[in-house]
Formats: C-alpha cells, sequence, structure tokens
C-alpha cells in the first residue's frame, strides 16, 4: 500500500514540473504584455495632456467690462 501511495506521488512529481514551467511562461507573457500597455497609457496620457493644454491656451481670456 506505501509502495503505491509513493509511486502515484513519484508520478504526480513530472506533471507538476511541466504545469510549473507553463505557468511561468504565461507569467512572462503576461509581463510582456503590462509593459507595454503601460508603455501605450503612458503614450495616450501624454496625448490627453497635450490637448488638454491646447484646449486651455486657446480660450480668449476674459474680458472686463466697467459698468457706467
Amino acid at each position: 500500500m506505501l509502495l503505491n501511495e509513493f509511486l502515484k506521488e513519484h508520478r504526480r512529481v513530472p506533471e507538476q514540473a511541466a504545469t510549473t514551467i507553463k505557468l511561468g511562461s504565461t507569467v512572462a507573457k503576461q509581463n510582456e504584455m503590462i509593459a507595454k500597455q503601460q508603455k501605450q497609457i503612458e503614450a495616450l496620457t501624454a496625448t490627453v495632456q497635450k490637448a488638454s493644454d491646447q484646449i486651455v491656451l486657446s480660450k480668449p481670456a476674459p474680458q472686463l467690462v466697467a459698468n457706467p
């Protein structure tokens, strides 16, 4: 009985190693995707900031009218 349990567990080790390798690969791909998305976010943020700055600059200055 004990030998059977040992053999069963021993067969699981390669399966677990393969699963660990797959998970490591998945994590690496996700990290790459996160880095790309972060760059895209930074580029979009810069674009929005530039557009916001242009809007602020294009607004005419408020004009004061003297009341008689």
